[in-house]
């Protein structure tokens, strides 16, 4: 939401003498519309087939009113929203070379169909380590009627003017406009066409959502282990992310440019192993509304060959709180006998 005397699209902050933005708050030019068939697309790229992401009639038998979008939907907003930040106030630094570290996101309320997203990003802090810069971003996410949607704080490493210019090694193969600043409109306000974008009026949720689909706070205790997942990704499975979440960084699906950068083959969105992650937690829940809360340490990649690659989730009840009704899950992510995710942790509602 625009602050009074602020126009959207306006930064505010102190630059600093290297000219990194200290208290950087940015809020983006226009909202992002959530179409059903978006949600439909990023569920089936983060293999999260729950019912609700699918179908309007299961979304208003859960109490939603139609489609909810996956737990970590907001990361298609989000992207074009830091895009246009950086395209607009860190010119220095190049989307392609900023790799994540560590996602938390406190949810609100679930996303819907037909959502308006306001995005607010807040630069915490600013540090030089490690021959780049550790920044600390806070994104505030509100909907059409000003109501919170979710809070999220991402950590990022960037080097400004450092690495190779991928936009060249990419040419001809890339997507038109894929550099920032590479003579490219302003990102879309709209989340699919006119037809999808939600412009129809939204059902109203009732007032409770139907929290019978929850697991139950009284079948569950601590040490309680969840069922194992394996979710197998292919080249075409980071293609399709890539095109779906608008992050067409090539590192994640070509293999010569991967090597070009020292990688031992393309590496899966961080998103992505953190989407899919989700859908873990969430499917043993029963109720994807019902996450509280949702932090992941990236800490190794996830190398995609031509065989694929598999992802092993597990996880287990690490606390329980009566007073709340709420369990804290603990998730372990591992590929190729290494860990993807250092500490890992839903809290999630129950009944």
């Amino acid at each position: 939401m625009t602050a009074p005397g602020e126009s959207p699209g306006r930064a505010t902050g102190t630059v600093l003498d290297d000219g990194l933005p200290e208290g950087l708050r940015y809020r983006t030019r226009d909202h992002y519309v959530v179409g059903r068939e978006k949600v439909r697309e990023f569920a089936r790229a983060v293999q999260d087939h729950h019912p609700v992401h699918w179908s309007e009639d299961a979304g208003i038998e859960y109490g939603y009113g139609g489609l909810i979008a996956p737990a970590t939907f907001f990361s298609v907003p989000g992207y074009l929203a830091q895009a246009e930040m950086f395209d607009s106030v860190m010119t220095g630094y190049d989307l392609s070379q900023i790799m994540q570290t560590d996602q938390v996101i406190r949810y609100h309320k679930p996303i819907r169909a037909g959502d308006a997203l306001s995005f607010e990003i807040h630069l915490e802090s600013v540090r030089r380590a490690f021959g780049g810069d550790l920044m600390a971003f806070e994104t505030t996410v509100t909907d059409q009627h000003g109501a919170l949607v979710l809070v999220s704080r991402t950590g990022v490493v960037g080097r400004a003017g450092a690495g190779p210019d991928l936009g060249d090694l990419g040419a001809g193969v890339l997507m038109h406009g894929f550099r920032p600043g590479s003579n490219r409109p302003g990102p879309s306000p709209r989340g699919g066409s006119v037809a999808d974008a939600g412009e129809l009026p939204v059902a109203p949720a009732t007032a409770l959502p139907a929290v019978g689909y929850r697991r139950a706070f009284d079948t569950i205790r601590v040490g309680d282990e969840l069922p194992a997942r394996t979710v197998h990704l292919t080249i075409g499975d980071l293609v399709n992310y890539a095109g779906v979440s608008g992050d067409p960084n090539p590192i994640h699906w070509s293999a010569e440019i991967a090597g070009h950068v020292d990688l031992e083959a393309p590496v899966a969105h961080g998103m992505l192993s953190i989407g899919t992650g989700a859908g873990f937690v969430t499917s043993w829940l029963g109720d994807p509304g019902a996450v509280r809360e949702y932090a992941v340490r990236l800490t190794s990649p996830v190398y995609v060959t031509r065989e694929g690659a598999d992802i092993e989730f597990t996880g287990r009840v690490k606390a329980t709180d009566p007073v709340c009704r709420t369990a804290t899950i603990a998730l372990t992510a591992r590929h190729q006998g290494r860990r993807i995710f250092g500490r890992a942790t839903a809290v999630v509602q129950l009944r």
